[in-house]
Order: structure tokens, then sequence, then C-alpha cells
């Protein structure tokens, strides 16, 4: 028999994981409305502090907003997806490396993705097949 609490938790992603996607998710829906050199602007930002992130943290951060977003589980939903699994991870202290690009096979389609070690985290593509135009990596440490 499935309890009633089982049913209501997509994914086995925790509440408190489920909440912070949900928050990140509302800023980045509303940064996938501004043009693109703003939100590099705006993400530029957003990392000062952050450590790199690690691929199982980033794929956790993307598991949890495509558990929480139909529509960022889905392939239209890659900007505000990509925004908010590096949001996600930032909320943690880290940061993956954020990237904007077009797909190098016919036909051209625009993209966005997170990536760690120039790898793209959980796209299912190799990772060569898309261009990258616009990244927002870790800030580089300056030395002590």
């Amino acid at each position: 028999m499935t309890t009633p609490s089982a049913l209501h938790r997509p994914t086995g992603v925790p509440l408190g994981r489920r909440l912070a996607a949900r928050l990140v998710l509302l800023a980045a829906f509303a940064l996938s409305l501004l043009p693109p050199r703003r939100i590099r602007t705006v993400l530029c930002l957003v990392r000062r502090g952050a450590v790199p992130a690690s691929a199982a943290r980033a794929r956790s951060a993307r598991e949890a907003v495509c558990a929480v977003s139909l529509f960022c589980a889905g392939p239209r939903g890659c900007l505000p997806r990509s925004l908010a699994t590096a949001l996600l991870c930032r909320l943690r202290g880290t940061w993956p490396t954020w990237c904007t690009g077009v797909r190098v096979v016919p036909p051209f389609t625009a993209h966005a993705w997170v990536e760690i070690d120039g790898h793209l985290v959980d796209e299912g593509v190799p990772d060569d097949y898309f261009s990258r135009l616009i990244t927002v990596p870790p800030q580089e440490r300056a030395a002590p």
C-alpha cells in the first residue's frame, strides 16, 4: 500500500530541496526575460564568492529543478532550467559553468545548459554537440 506522503514526494527529492528549487525557479523565470547580456551580468554578480561546483552537486540541482517544474523538465525549458540549476548550486556555495549556445549540426537550435569542467550535465549529448556563445564559469580565485 502506498502512503499519502509517498504520493506527494516527486522522485525522492527532499522537501527542503524542492522548496529551494521552487524559490530559485521564480528568479530563473524572471531572469530568462532579460536580454542575454543582462543575464550574463546578473550571473557574474551572483557567482561571486562561490567555489566551483562538482558534477554531483550540479546534477542534484538539475534533478531538483526538473522534479518541481514540468516545463523545465521538457525540451523547451532549457533557459530557466539552466538558470535555476546554477542558482540552486549557488545557494549551497558553489557555481557550475552556465552556458548558452547553438547546436552545431543542422537544424539550428539555441540551447542553454550547465557544465562542469567542459562536460555537459545530464544533457544526453556529446560535450562538443553545442557551440558555446556565452559562458559564466566559476570565478577564478586570486592567489594568496
